[in-house]
């Protein structure tokens, strides 16, 4: 047997396609690594390294009636067993039906410049400055009698693309996070923050630890309140929340069938619709600094809104919302032409932006203007209720407070709220500085996301809640 270890992804990738007996073949192949640390009442509990590799075979098969397709995708593939699974993909897309979103596979052009070069790998060397500083943040806890929970995760993925066609692509993609939860000592009262991070030399958990402290500090008076609608600060990554969940249910084909928020009759869409009357915009732009993605599209399963014969499809910048007006709907190559919206793929990151994305306004800044109001740190179990209207409801956790004449006062009960993020769009009053941030919620599927903190009107609390 060969080892896979003396085999380089782009390797597998040519081999694949060597081998490959469709009428059409992509081959995507995925080097994976990751680093982490993990502490628990203010002590480091484990930590370790993984490396891992995913082959994806797509295969295209012509018929009469049309193109067929099959994706097989399996784990640690070596050069002996790499024709069973080409073997695999070609046998299933012989199986198959017609495939609807079929488009001919991309012709090649200029193959990336480090194609043939080893995969980038991460290590327990990406936290040589953080894991210091983290220590110096457990004594602090310790020493003040809280106790700080936490997961730092860094994971590094280069993915190797190639094509019957002659396209030959690569992206390396760095991805960290990290989530901070202090409590109380008698467990009370918890407080959470987070941060997405490439490298995490911009990352302070320090001073992340003081933030959090702060918060446990307002804790320590408790008032109760109501349900209803309360003017609401939302911090950059409960808006993050809303608005990763906005992009996803933006699907071109979708609306122009009529089953979302953003479809009119007849099978036209709100495209050109002002939400807001703000000058908010919502755009993903691949080489958004700090916020880097993949420049073309790897899909590895088609559905949705994604495809897998645009394998290999150039991603540019692309405004979803441009000074309150929706401009664009995700769209593959099928889904546009059944349409008549232009192409435009998923990005994966996303920046939300007012007048000024770089205001000096901060969180503290439109806590200090509130008169009366609250304060939320993060949303939680966010779910839909209905896809006409965008309705989503999910729970306040882990810190809501109340702001009186320009000051927090202590924390309040948290809340269920029902909210569409298209309707909450047109209720910003206020939007202060974007900044990189964690998605609290979706950070397991979505980790890059710039947005500001903003302050909405009458934001809804449908129901008091127990959750803490």
């Amino acid at each position: 047997m060969t080892d896979q270890n003396t085999v380089r992804p782009h390797e597998l990738v040519e081999r694949a396609l060597e081998l490959s007996r469709a009428d059409g073949c992509v081959v995507i192949a995925d080097e994976e690594s990751t680093a982490n640390l993990r502490w628990a009442g203010n002590s480091l509990t484990t930590n370790g390294v993984t490396r891992g590799r995913t082959l994806t075979v797509i295969a295209t098969v012509d018929g009469q009636e049309g193109t067929a397709v099959s994706v097989v995708s399996r784990e640690a593939v070596t050069l002996d067993e790499l024709e069973s699974l080409v073997r695999a993909a070609e046998a299933a897309a012989r199986a198959a039906g017609p495939a609807e979103d079929a488009q001919p596979l991309l012709a090649g052009g200029a193959a990336s410049a480090d194609f043939t070069e080893a995969p980038a790998e991460t290590s327990v060397e990406v936290f040589s400055a953080f894991a210091p500083a983290l220590g110096e943040a457990l004594g602090l806890s310790r020493k003040s009698g809280r106790l700080l929970y936490g997961f730092a995760n860094h994971m590094v993925t280069s993915s190797y693309l190639g094509t019957s066609t002659g396209l030959r692509l690569r992206h390396d993609q760095p991805t960290g996070t990290l989530e901070l939860n202090a409590k109380t000592a008698d467990l009370s009262a918890s407080a959470w923050t987070g941060a997405a991070t490439r490298d995490f030399r911009d990352v302070d958990p320090v001073a992340l630890e003081a933030q959090l402290a702060q918060r446990l500090a307002w804790a320590e008076r408790k008032i109760d309140l109501p349900a209803g609608r309360y003017e609401t600060l939302l911090p950059p990554s409960a808006l993050a929340d809303l608005m990763i969940y906005l992009t996803w249910s933006a699907g071109g084909r979708d609306a122009h069938e009529g089953r979302t928020v953003f479809s009119k009759p007849g099978g036209r869409t709100r495209v050109g619709d002002r939400l807001s009357s703000l000058p908010l915009t919502l755009r993903s732009d691949p080489v958004y600094p700090g916020l880097e993605a993949a420049p073309f599209v790897v899909a590895h399963a088609s559905g949705g809104d994604s495809s897998v014969f645009d394998n290999g499809l150039p991603l540019s910048p692309t405004d979803w919302i441009r000074d309150g007006e929706l401009t664009n709907l995700l769209t593959t190559r099928h889904s546009a032409g059944l349409t008549g919206l232009p192409v435009r793929p998923g990005i994966d990151n996303l920046v939300f932006e007012g007048a000024d994305p770089a205001s000096g306004t901060t969180l503290e800044d439109m806590v200090a203007r509130t008169e009366r109001g609250l304060l939320l740190t993060c949303l939680w179990y966010i779910r839909e209720v209905d896809p006409a209207t965008l309705l989503l409801t999910g729970l306040t956790r882990d810190g809501v407070y109340l702001v009186e004449n320009g000051e927090v006062t202590g924390a309040v009960n948290n809340f269920r709220f029902n909210e569409s993020p298209v309707d909450l769009l047109g209720r910003i009053t206020e939007v202060g500085r974007t900044e990189r941030c964690l998605p609290r919620e979706w950070s397991d599927w979505f980790t890059r996301a710039a947005m500001p903190p903003v302050r909405v009107a009458d934001f809804h609390m449908s129901s008091v809640s127990q959750a803490s």
